[in-house]
């Protein structure tokens, strides 16, 4: 199953993509959020039909106890007015970190600071989304 992980910023929107079977998550884009809720997610409705996406999955930034404050509020919010207009069913996924973990990947690789500003998002939702492929194949296994 294909699916298309997103990472919420306020100003842009972090994109990965899963192979076909579902295994691995690749960064993909990042969008500049544009101003309108709604014209973001005709946005991403637009990628999840050209990547065949068969459901979509939204970071959920939880506090580092595993609460929800505002940010993972606001999260949940979006990603369901988001469901209204991918025409895929859209989850929520812990993100704690992620973005920590992409920024180290990217230091890993030499990137300057610069470099990793323009592509941190991405690669943070396909940390996000690698793990719920995880989870998931953890759960049927089980």
């Amino acid at each position: 199953m294909r699916v298309l992980g997103i990472d919420l910023g306020s100003k842009r929107i972090g994109i990965a993509t899963s192979d076909r079977s579902g295994t691995i998550a690749t960064p993909y884009t990042v969008l500049k959020r544009c101003g309108s809720m709604g014209g973001d997610h005709r946005n991403i409705a637009k990628m999840v039909v050209e990547e065949e996406a068969e459901a979509v999955i939204v970071g959920l930034p939880l506090n580092m106890d595993g609460s929800e404050g505002k940010a993972a509020q606001a999260a949940r919010v979006e990603a369901a007015r988001m469901a209204t207009v991918v025409g895929v069913p859209v989850h929520v996924h812990d993100e704690r970190l992620t973005t920590v973990e992409a920024d180290r990947v990217l230091m890993e690789q030499k990137m300057n600071a610069q470099a990793r500003r323009r592509v941190v998002d991405k690669v943070a939702a396909a940390v996000m989304l690698q793990s719920w492929l995880d989870t998931q194949a953890h759960l049927a296994d089980s």
